[in-house]
């Protein structure tokens, strides 16, 4: 088992990562307030794993309540949110009881915000069952629902009490939904870790074929990078770089989910076209040669992810972008490339560019 810190003072915790942890009770229940917990996954994740988490916690003597909600980015909103309130009302849960996600980066972000509102916050533990969610959505504290007009507009910052990522969940991952987690591995080399990026191009067949050893590597080296930046910047405040990083991509990805509708594009397939529309955008900027751009996208093209967006109109586009959570005093900031292993966010990208960046990188 490999162990991470992510360290926020009193509300820092531990990164779990290896094989079979999900069928041991004993690293949840140290962390548990009470002997309560509710555990929230969906229809596709219940019948592989909600039994395999409960009955160790059970034999502890846990008392446990189950909400299994419909899976899939389209339920991410207030409605299913509702559902889960209901059950916590329902069963008279306290304060001292812990939501446990069993799941994705959609339930992580439903339970995680739950667990932010009810009752003014109670506790909860991430068990990611993704390779998206154990790298990327898991960490950080992040929670949030959607809203028809934006993506992820509605939330709260909460951290869990501890993440539990266990590799063995990813044999079951489908193909694309296992690529879809590798476009945020590649985010981390692309942003702030070049040596990573290297070892990416060099290993790339290996994580494909789901190779244990590089899996726990890749998962390790992306929950320390997302870690580090998130110690030194919890809230999204810093002005210039600190975790809007963490956002390459995902700007133009949003709009491509928004203006698709919910589900018809998966989180990581939009972030990785919004990707090579951000090393685009750098390139025409000149920043970064055509060389880097061409190793952008052959390494996503290599993880099974599109390199284009649909044709949704560049005007289409920005009037998307402009709802996203980046947008400060009416300026829409961008995430781009100066090099590969190094982001800024930028301002003051010309807008004819921006538009000529997306239609560069979008086919029927």
């Amino acid at each position: 088992m490999r162990q991470l810190e992510v360290a926020l003072g009193e509300r820092s915790y531990s990164i779990l990562i290896g094989a079979g942890l999900i069928d041991d009770a004993a690293p949840i229940v140290d962390y548990l307030s009470s002997r309560r917990a509710v555990i929230v996954t969906n229809e596709t994740i219940a019948p592989l794993y909600l039994e395999r988490l409960a009955a160790p916690l059970a034999a502890r003597e846990i008392a446990l309540t189950r909400i299994v909600l419909p899976d899939g980015e389209a339920h991410k909103n207030a409605t299913t949110l509702g559902k889960i309130y209901d059950t916590l009302l329902e069963q008279r849960c306290d304060r001292g009881t812990t939501i446990i996600a069993l799941g994705g980066g959609v339930i992580g972000d439903l339970a995680g915000y739950a667990a932010a509102t009810y009752q003014r916050g109670i506790p909860f533990i991430q068990v990611p069952t993704t390779l998206l969610s154990q790298v990327d959505s898991s960490v950080g504290g992040k929670t949030g629902i959607n809203h028809p007009l934006g993506k992820n507009m509605i939330g709260a910052f909460w951290q869990p009490r501890l993440v539990l990522a266990d590799t063995d969940t990813l044999a079951t991952l489908p193909p694309r939904e296992f690529s879809a987690g590798l476009a945020e591995v590649i985010k981390y080399g692309l942003i702030r870790d070049e040596p990573f990026f290297q070892w990416l191009e060099l290993n790339m067949d290996r994580l494909m074929a789901r190779e244990g050893e590089a899996l726990a590597f890749a998962i390790e080296r992306s929950c320390r990078n997302k870690a580090e930046v998130v110690a030194g910047d919890e809230r999204e405040t810093a002005r210039d770089g600190g975790r809007a990083l963490l956002n390459l991509g995902h700007t133009f990805g949003h709009a491509i989910e928004t203006g698709m509708g919910y589900g018809e594009w998966l989180h990581g397939e939009a972030v990785a076209a919004g990707t090579v529309m951000a090393a685009e955008l750098s390139h025409r900027l000149g920043w970064l040669d055509g060389a880097a751009l061409d190793r952008v996208k052959t390494l996503l093209q290599r993880a099974g992810l599109p390199i284009a967006g649909p044709l949704l109109g560049a005007e289409r586009y920005v009037d998307l972008m402009g709802h996203d959570k980046k947008v400060l005093a009416g300026r829409l900031r961008l995430v781009l490339l100066r090099e590969i292993g190094t982001a800024v966010t930028w301002a003051d990208a010309p807008p004819a560019d921006i538009r000529a960046a997306i239609d560069a990188c979008c086919h029927a």
